[in-house]
């Protein structure tokens, strides 16, 4: 199906009747001048939905964000980088208030219209002062050609924006879905740690575009995992707007298929493209289990192999080490038979019912030199399978993260601690 679709720029700002803007405002060094505040407008009211963050440590935004979901239907976003107002308490739920109150006030919309996310650091209190006065300026930025600003302010420790968009023909009308990211550490699924925005024109029920994202996200987003931690921030915000002209689309309709079936292209792209500018990583492994007795034994062996440090640190060193992978497997607490585990690095066997497999190792050390891969877990006991992107884990990881000294030096001259 990814043959219908057709890749066009624009990103966020692709589809029609969304406007985007970002500027700079200094939130995490007040000398940069990088932009870190952006915003993401429909110029008509829309169809929204969102996922979060399954940790129970949340940030504000994330809070606020979902008691709007919950109160109707959004149509504008704003997000930082540089701070993620994460474990800031009241005065955190009131900073990103604020920041829904005045992007709500010009754009003269609810406050409970708009979308708040932020990204950054957790434990400092917004700079809320360097925000609140340069919101008109956001606003009056708005334009059709914004969407690469919006992805560029959101980055963190990432080394690139991402972002996507395309075309669509569903039921002959052209539909646009328009999506960026920003994620590179702290990635494990349920979500993911990142935050994502995706706009579309396409005209859909509120029950079909939330359980399309739901199902969208638990394929893509769900799926990668980079260190095996989990934030406090993650976000997956969907806007909605009808713009395309088409007929409403609903949900199990053929429509709703092809929308779904784009929604997931975009999103798995997007997923993917986290995992491949991982802080420091040097490859892209996709874990492809089958064979399992069920669903949930499948995802147990592919997210025990995909998260374990053991596993990774070999991939960084180019080790086709296959022992490391079945002891990931056997204790996933999967129902597995050790003797019925075959393991295969891309087309060649490197474990056979258990056991070494023929290959000369010096083939499957060729193989795990590349920067890209797949490890194919076949469990021989049924029907069920699972898929995830990965990634290596190397020594410049733990070097990146080893301090953040800088970013609270910073807001102590701030006197924000």
């Amino acid at each position: 199906m990814d043959s219908l679709f057709t890749k066009i720029k624009g990103g966020v700002g692709a589809p029609q009747g969304f406007l985007t803007s970002a500027i700079s405002c200094g939130i995490k060094n007040p000398d940069a001048t990088r932009l870190d505040l952006g915003l993401i407008y429909s110029e008509v009211p829309c169809t929204s939905a969102g996922t979060f963050t399954t940790n129970r440590v949340k940030a504000a935004p994330v809070k606020l964000s979902q008691a709007h979901l919950r109160k109707g239907e959004l149509r504008a976003v704003i997000v930082n980088s540089g701070n993620a107002n994460a474990c800031t308490g009241v005065v955190g739920i009131r900073d990103a208030k604020a920041m829904c109150a005045g992007a709500a006030a010009e754009l003269k919309l609810k406050t409970s219209e708009i979308g708040v996310c932020s990204t950054g650091v957790i434990g400092l209190p917004m700079p809320i002062a360097r925000i609140e006065p340069r919101i008109p300026e956001l606003v009056a930025k708005l334009s059709t050609t914004g969407g690469a600003d919006v992805a560029a302010a959101i980055i963190t420790s990432d080394t690139h924006t991402k972002e996507i968009s395309i075309s669509v023909v569903i039921d002959g009308y052209k539909v646009k879905i328009g999506g960026c990211v920003k994620g590179a550490g702290m990635i494990s699924p349920s979500m993911a740690t990142m935050l994502c925005f995706i706009t579309t024109d396409a005209t859909l029920t509120s029950e079909c575009l939330r359980k399309g994202t739901l199902e969208c996200v638990e394929n893509s987003f769900n799926r990668i995992t980079i260190d095996g931690d989990m934030s406090t921030n993650d976000t997956v915000i969907i806007l909605a707007n009808g713009k395309s002209g088409m007929p409403t689309i609903r949900r199990n309709s053929g429509a709703c298929k092809i929308f779904r079936a784009a929604m997931q292209y975009v999103m798995l792209e997007l997923a993917k493209a986290v995992v491949r500018d991982g802080e420091r990583v040097t490859k892209f492994v996709t874990v492809d289990v089958k064979g399992a007795r069920t669903y949930l034994d499948a995802k147990k062996v592919a997210e025990a192999v995909s998260k374990s440090a053991l596993v990774k640190a070999s991939w960084n060193g180019g080790d086709p080490n296959w022992g490391r992978i079945i002891h990931a497997v056997g204790y996933s607490r999967a129902r597995i038979r050790e003797e019925l585990v075959d393991i295969f690095i891309n087309d060649q066997a490197a474990c056979l019912g258990g056991l070494q497999a023929p290959t000369p190792m010096d083939l499957l050390r060729t193989i795990v030199a590349k920067p890209e891969f797949t490890i194919a877990i076949n469990l021989n006991q049924g029907e069920a399978n699972y898929t995830m992107y990965t990634s290596d884990l190397s020594p410049e990881y733990i070097d990146f993260n080893r301090s953040e000294y800088a970013y609270w030096k910073q807001a102590r001259k701030d006197g924000l601690i």
